[in-house]
C-alpha cells in the first residue's frame, strides 16, 4: 500500500512506521485538497472516485486487521467456539513423550487473560506469552531452565529437556516488564525416564490415542507416586475411556461372575537385562564369554537372560592389536515374589 500510495522510504519501515506514514499521507492530501495516490497508482479518477474519505477507510480497516493480528498472537485463550466455554477451566498438562520431548497442552479462559491484562497494564502492548521450563532438583527445590516464547492461536507446545532421567514442571503466562512473569498456569511434575531404557514413542506425534497409555505410564501414571490429577482428567475426556490399572478404573472378571466361579486369571513373569555400552569400532567386545557384534560407531547391545539368583556379570574389551584389554563388572539380582491373588466381588 505505501509503494502504491508514493511513500517515500517505505522498504526500510517497520510495521508501525508504515501504518503511521499511510495514515500521514491521508492527513496530508486531507489538508491540501488533493485526492490521495490511489492503490493502482495511475491518478485515475474514476478509480479515486472516493476520495480521502475511501483512503482513509482503507487505512483504518487495515489498522484493525493489524491490531486484530497482534491480539491473536498474543492471547492464549481457548476459542469457545472448540468446546465448552462454560465448563472450561484454567489447566496445563505435561506429557511425557520419551527421554527428551515434553508435550504440554493448556486451555486458559479470556476472562484469565482480561485479568492478566489488567493486572500488567501499560506492559501489556509488549508482554511475550512464554512457557517457564522448571527442572526438580534432588532438595526438592525448582530451578529455572528456560523461558520459551509461544504464540497464541494454538493450545499446545513440545519441549526438548535434557539429562533423562530428570522432573520437569511448566508454568505458562506472560513475560513483561524487567524479566517480571504473570503466571496464567502451572502444570503437573513428570519424570523424564532413563535414555535407551525404552522405546521411543511413535513419530507421529498427533498419535496422542493411539499411546495413550504409554504416555500416561510414562508421565507417571502407574506409579507409587501416580500422576496429576488434571493429566488423567484430560485424556479420559479426550479418549472417552478410563485410564488406570483395572482395578482403579472398572470392575474385572469378578464383577460379572458369582465368587468362586471365576475363570483363573493365566500370569507368568520373566525377565532380561539389557547391557549397551561402547568401545573401539576394531575392539572385541564379550559378555561372559561370549563374543559381541560391535557397530561401526563402537556401540554395542545384549539381552541378557535374568536368572532368579544373584550373578556377576563380566563384560570385556581388547584392542584389535591385543595389547590393552579393559574388563567391567556388573553386578545384578532379581527376586521375584508371587503374591496372593485377589478377586474383587461387585460390591466392593
Amino acid at each position: 500500500m505505501a509503494r502504491e500510495r508514493g511513500v517515500s522510504g517505505w522498504h526500510a519501515m517497520r510495521k508501525e512506521e508504515l501504518i503511521l506514514a499511510l495514515m500521514k499521507e491521508v492527513r496530508d492530501a486531507r489538508r491540501s485538497g488533493r485526492k490521495p495516490a490511489h492503490p493502482t497508482g495511475n491518478g485515475d479518477s474514476k478509480s479515486a472516485a472516493g476520495g480521502p474519505q475511501t483512503a482513509r477507510t482503507l487505512v483504518e480497516e487495515r489498522i484493525r486487521q493489524l491490531r486484530a493480528e497482534v491480539e491473536t498472537n498474543k492471547s492464549l485463550a481457548c476459542d469457545p467456539k472448540n468446546g465448552n466455554s462454560k465448563a472450561m477451566k484454567d489447566r496445563l498438562v505435561v506429557m511425557v513423550r520419551d527421554p527428551y520431548w515434553l508435550h504440554a497442552f493448556w486451555e486458559l479462559s479470556p476472562k484469565s487473560i482480561q485479568r492478566a491484562q489488567t493486572a500488567m497494564g501499560q506492559h501489556w502492548h509488549a508482554a511475550q506469552p512464554t512457557l517457564r521450563l522448571l527442572r526438580l532438583l534432588r532438595d526438592g527445590s525448582l530451578s529455572l531452565e528456560r523461558e520459551i516464547a509461544i504464540h497464541g492461536g494454538v493450545n499446545h507446545w513440545y519441549v526438548d529437556v535434557d539429562q533423562p532421567p530428570s522432573e520437569f514442571r511448566l508454568e505458562i503466562g506472560y513475560l513483561y516488564g524487567d524479566q517480571q512473569f504473570h503466571c496464567l498456569a502451572r502444570s503437573n511434575t513428570v519424570a523424564t525416564p532413563q535414555a535407551g531404557t525404552s522405546d521411543s514413542v511413535d513419530a507421529n506425534w498427533a498419535s496422542v490415542a493411539k499411546n495413550a497409555d504409554r504416555i500416561f505410564a510414562m508421565s507417571g501414571g502407574y506409579s507409587h507416586r501416580g500422576t496429576s490429577r488434571e493429566l488423567q482428567e484430560l485424556l479420559e475426556e479426550r479418549l472417552k475411556r478410563p485410564l488406570g490399572t483395572p482395578m482403579q478404573t472398572r470392575y474385572g472378571g469378578g464383577a460379572t461372575k458369582a465368587p468362586g466361579n471365576h475363570a483363573e486369571l493365566p500370569f507368568a513373569v520373566d525377565a532380561e537385562l539389557v547391557v549397551y555400552g561402547v568401545s573401539h569400532p576394531r575392539a572385541h567386545v564379550t559378555i561372559q564369554g561370549e563374543p559381541v557384534q560391535v557397530k561401526p560407531d563402537g556401540g554395542f547391545a545384549v539381552r541378557v537372560h535374568l536368572s532368579e539368583r544373584r550373578q556377576v556379570i563380566p563384560i570385556v574389551a581388547s584392542s584389535g592389536d591385543g595389547v590393552e584389554q579393559r574388563t567391567v563388572l556388573l553386578a545384578v539380582e532379581r527376586n521375584t515374589k508371587a503374591l496372593e491373588p485377589q478377586v474383587r466381588s461387585p460390591g466392593e
